[in-house]
């Protein structure tokens, strides 16, 4: 459509001119990254901004630009920038030591706080990222269950190589995986029941987040814990992003224990880390005690900065109750942010809970990836490019993702960006969607 082509054009080129150090920063780049990246998702057009500092919730940029942070480290941010509670855990593990080859106490403690905070978890283990983490799931449950099939979720993301946003990947990882839709329940209890006794395990997101922060509907995930254990396979909830929201994570708040969890993000303080555990039975395959235990490696599994700062993070910064009320201060503005959208008549709406939120251009919440339309889509660059015109850093797709350092001012002064793009957009935003 030739009106938001231009739309889209036209703030581009007035990003471009305000930060022509991000732009030359982004060409030398070129030289020894495959177009200036590393990291796939941070790409955008025209060029993406070179960030030099942050502190609290805010970044600046290599023009001199600040930003409040809501892409967020895609949600392992939560702590924000710098935080002295989690600075001083690092710089103390500096001191005595690092790369040390040896178990030491922070990993022992950081697995007695993951274990004693959400119900399924009776043992963990530690690996380096979120991916890590699902990798070892499902490996484990192919191994536990003597199967190889396994059930993901279309538009749902585990993973650099365990992926199926639009479709299949083709850097995945070769399991067997047969794919239904979220929150389809008849759809998800056909699949497994054809599968049946060939299904290692079902892998499934509570809230599917890069989907677009789509909740998973209770009876959904009831339905997959119910259907799993008849027929003998394992029910694994990826909780690296939604770990975050309130004291036990989304398994926590619906009653609903799955067999392995996976955990990441936020749980390292900001570092690299990534955890996956589940019932005392599951877990005793990889005891080294054991005959015959399985050998999981991974040569910064237990690096000490990790767990120094994961430690830190959730005994002293974000304990159960301040995951309570740092939940519901962020559903408040999300709720809020519906009511403005509601009010002007605008079709566009905030998916998600908590501190995971995405934007959709829709008058309803969006309850399956299928409900996310083409002209949906669309619209996502020029609302990603304007908002950061106004000084609200984004994720590419609409995302949004609060941290702990924010304030009721740093939410306002986004609500006002969000509500400056409605007044300003909602005739074209109408025009895309009806054609």
């Amino acid at each position: 459509m030739e009106s938001l082509r231009s739309a889209i054009e036209d703030a581009r080129s007035r990003y471009a001119a305000l930060n022509p150090l991000s732009h030359a920063a982004d060409k030398g780049a070129e030289r020894y990254l495959p177009g200036g990246n590393t990291r796939s998702v941070l790409y955008y057009e025209p060029f993406p901004l070179t960030i030099v500092s942050g502190n609290g919730a805010e970044l600046t940029d290599l023009d001199g630009h600040s930003y409040i942070d809501f892409v967020g480290e895609y949600s392992a941010a939560l702590f924000g920038h710098s935080n002295d509670v989690i600075k001083s855990a690092v710089h103390e593990a500096l001191d005595n030591g690092v790369a040390m080859g040896a178990p030491t106490q922070y990993e022992r403690d950081l697995a007695g706080l993951l274990c004693e905070r959400f119900p399924s978890l009776d043992q963990v283990r530690f690996c380096n990222t979120g991916t890590e983490a699902n990798l070892m799931a499902l490996s484990t449950a192919r191994v536990v269950t003597g199967r190889n099939k396994l059930l993901a979720f279309n538009d749902a993301y585990h993973g650099g190589v365990i992926k199926f946003l639009g479709g299949r990947c083709a850097l995945n990882m070769p399991f067997d995986f047969v794919l239904a839709d979220y929150n389809d329940i008849d759809g998800a209890a056909d699949a497994i029941d054809q599968v049946g006794d060939e299904l290692a395990a079902v892998i499934v997101e509570p809230i599917l987040g890069a989907g677009g922060n789509i909740q998973g509907n209770r009876t959904f995930l009831e339905t997959l814990r119910q259907k799993t254990r008849e027929v003998g396979a394992l029910l694994i909830f990826d909780e690296v992003k939604t770990a975050r929201l309130g004291p036990a994570g989304v398994q926590g708040m619906i009653g609903i224990k799955p067999d392995l969890t996976t955990i990441g993000k936020f749980i390292g303080g900001g570092l690299p880390t990534g955890a996956f555990g589940g019932s005392a039975e599951v877990m005793a395959h990889f005891n080294p005690k054991n005959a015959g235990a399985l050998a999981h490696a991974g040569t910064f599994n237990n690096n000490v900065c990790s767990m120094a700062a994961g430690c830190a993070a959730l005994s002293k910064v974000y304990p159960a109750q301040r995951a309570a009320e740092f939940l519901d201060w962020s559903e408040a503005f999300r709720l809020s942010l519906n009511d403005m959208f509601a009010a002007k008549g605008v079709p566009m709406y905030a998916n998600g809970l908590g501190s995971m939120i995405a934007i959709h251009f829709s008058s309803k919440p969006t309850k399956r990836p299928t409900d996310i339309t083409a002209g949906c889509q669309s619209l996502r660059p020029l609302l990603h490019m304007e908002l950061l015109l106004d000084g609200i850093l984004v994720c590419r797709r609409g995302d949004l993702f609060l941290s702990l350092p924010m304030d009721d001012g740093q939410l306002s002064t986004a609500r006002f960006a969000l509500e400056k793009f409605a007044d300003r957009y909602k005739p074209l935003i109408e025009e895309v969607l009806a054609a």
